[in-house]
């Protein structure tokens, strides 16, 4: 776990973000950095991330570029606003309906294997006849040699014993999102959401880049400059996952969800991070007026400021897919292309998202195996990964071996929001278009 208050931790985070985001560190600081965590020396520590922030300097041959903020992310994006048709409103309640449905099956297909490696996971699931996985994980006693445990969710997200979505970041992020635009309407500010993490979000709730941001508004951080406050997670996936109700209200509209995630992302992250969100945004937007999961990947490419490490991480998936390549293909590219990253970062994360939908050629069943699969943060891109295929193929679609288990019911650490009924969070979705 990433302690956000212990420097043993957060110092070294801090120069791998630095590394994997083009900064030049001299060799001299990331040596004593490595060897004062080794040690958990926290004074030493304190003392190198300062300086960190004062020695590191961006390669001049870096060749990204990344604005930072709105109307340059926005001028960055080639995407455009298509003339689509809306939905009747009959078929835009079952998207509606299918995208929370299936975002809370696919976080609660990847819940039980999340922090396994690919081959880790290839090894359960094979192990429990589960290869390729369609449904929720079965649970093996004893476990395959080489996996010590499964993540502890096992006790309520694996096969037999899902009664309820269980709790999951990943889905109080969406019921928060949907508290922050019914509370505050579509001019919601950065200051808001602020406020209402404090009000309804219990501080050990929160991880890496949002627990480092709560910590940083509650020890007097100005809410502008939480996100970038000894915050080494910025670019890490806390945003992505936060994004699906802002594509939810704005089906076909990828401009006016991507704008609404900037305004949310920008709490915690920065770049990558913020992109991540937008683009996720975007792409539920458009999976709402898409007639596959592919065509929606497709159109959310335009959706990211075209010179960044993300935007070129997704034309290089969709390349791959386009030019025939397996799936093993785009997996052992997103692995090798990404091994000095977290796992848990946005752009990995973002690969693994569009590779799924595109390899799994709608076959929601098999595209959400895939999410998992791909190891990763597999609750987090599952949950998204899900959002998309509710949304463009609609409740009724849905596998009900996958659909049936989670009875309706959301367990939420959101205050307030604790055993909300699917169906009511999807109505009280559909209530924010009508108004």
């Amino acid at each position: 776990m990433h302690d956000v208050l212990d420097p043993a931790d957060t110092v070294p985070d801090e120069l791998e973000e630095l590394t994997t985001s083009g900064f030049r560190v001299p060799d001299a600081i990331r040596a004593a950095v490595l060897d004062a965590a080794r040690l958990r020396d926290a004074p030493r520590l304190r003392e190198l991330s300062r300086a960190l922030a004062r020695e590191a300097e961006r390669d001049p041959a870096w060749p990204y570029t990344e604005p930072e903020d709105l109307p340059g992310i926005l001028a960055a994006m080639p995407g455009s606003a298509a003339d689509r048709s809306p939905l009747p409103w009959e078929e835009l309640s079952s998207r509606v309906r299918g995208a929370w449905l299936a975002r809370c099956a696919g976080c609660c297909l990847g819940k039980p294997l999340e922090g396994l490696t690919p081959s880790q996971i290839r090894a359960y699931l094979h192990a429990a006849g589960a290869w390729p996985l369609r449904d929720y994980v079965p649970l093996l006693d004893p476990l395959p040699d080489g996996i010590e445990r499964l993540n502890p969710s096992w006790r309520t997200a694996t096969l037999g014993r899902v009664d309820g979505m269980p709790r999951d970041d990943d889905i109080d992020y969406t019921i928060l999102a949907l508290h922050l635009v019914e509370t505050y309407g579509r001019d919601l500010r950065v200051e808001d959401i602020a406020r209402e993490w404090l009000d309804k979000l219990p501080f050990l709730q929160t991880f890496t880049a949002e627990r480092a941001t709560y910590r940083n508004i509650v020890s007097g951080v100005p809410v502008m400059d939480a996100a970038r406050h000894e915050n080494p997670y910025r670019e890490w996936i806390g945003a992505l996952i936060r994004a699906d109700l802002f594509g939810y209200i704005n089906p076909g509209e990828p401009r006016a969800a991507a704008e609404l995630a900037f305004t949310d992302a920008s709490l915690s992250h920065t770049a990558n991070g913020v992109y991540g969100e937008m683009w996720a945004a975007a792409l539920v937007a458009e999976a709402f007026t898409a007639t596959t999961t592919g065509q929606a990947v497709r159109r959310s490419a335009g959706w990211i400021p075209s010179g960044s490490r993300l935007a070129s991480t997704v034309r290089h998936v969709i390349a791959l897919h386009d030019a025939n390549a397996t799936w093993s293909d785009a997996i052992t590219w997103i692995d090798e292309t990404f091994a000095d990253h977290s796992w848990v970062h946005t752009l990995n994360n973002a690969a693994v998202i569009a590779a799924a939908l595109l390899w799994g050629a709608d076959d929601i069943a098999l595209t959400l195996g895939l999410g998992v699969q791909a190891g990763l943060d597999t609750d987090s891109a599952t949950a998204t990964i899900g959002s998309v295929l509710g949304a463009v193929h609609g409740a009724e679609a849905l596998p009900d071996h996958l659909i049936a288990p989670l009875r309706d019911t959301v367990s939420s650490a959101v205050r307030g929001y604790d055993g909300s009924r699917i169906s009511d969070l999807a109505e009280r979705t559909l209530a924010l278009m009508r108004r």
